[in-house]
């Protein structure tokens, strides 16, 4: 059963999650339909060829975290997911944190991506939103039935990015705020302690 600690890290992460939000720098919105549209596209392409690699689960998550700093706004990223403790994090702890993180994000999710290894993933559609676009992405995998990956791209960081990726409905950053959030309170709320362990996780 989740601590009560737990319980009131959601709680207060779920009334600060907006004003962070805001706090973070706005896109600049120069960012076109188009851009955003293209960014995935290529990210997909680079997905889909390691994916056909053939290549082991270790050189494949090396790959795919290449492509995490290429195509993600891994600092911003990063940053909320480690939520209101972010802001007592000294500079060396964030730059720590974020190394920590990329490594992570690319181990858990280059595994999901790995189980796509016979099939693809094909953009869709592309709407406009208040942070910048969306990209809907369809996942076509063997003897499955095909299920939605969407990015959400702006230019917030001067360069465009994608900041957020849902996979059938599953919002990573919130997954992963969460789940920080829990290793911060086992650690009882010790940044550096929770980063190492984060370089073990995923």
């Amino acid at each position: 059963m989740p601590s009560k600690s737990l319980y009131r890290r959601s709680f207060i992460s779920s009334l600060l999650a907006a004003p962070l939000l805001a706090a973070l720098p706005l896109p600049a919105l120069a960012i076109s339909e188009s851009a955003a549209r293209d960014l995935v596209g290529k990210m997909v392409g680079d997905i889909n060829k390691v994916i056909g690699s053939g290549k082991s689960e270790p050189a494949m998550i090396r790959e795919f975290e290449e492509l995490f700093i290429k195509y993600a706004d891994v600092p911003i990223m990063a940053r909320y997911a480690m939520g209101v403790d972010g802001r007592r994090a000294s500079q060396s702890q964030l730059r720590n944190f974020t190394k920590a993180f990329q490594g992570y994000i690319s181990r858990k999710y280059g595994r999901r991506f790995r189980e796509f290894i016979g099939g693809k993933l094909e953009v869709k559609t592309t709407r406009k939103i208040k942070t910048g676009y969306e990209v809907k992405c369809v996942a076509f995998l063997q003897n499955e039935s095909p299920f939605e990956v969407t990015f959400l791209v702006s230019d917030k960081s001067g360069r465009n990015k994608f900041y957020n990726m849902f996979i059938e409905g599953i919002n990573l950053l919130l997954t992963e705020r969460t789940e920080i959030g829990a290793m911060l309170d086992r650690r009882k709320g010790d940044i550096d302690g929770m980063t190492s362990d984060l370089k073990n996780t995923g």
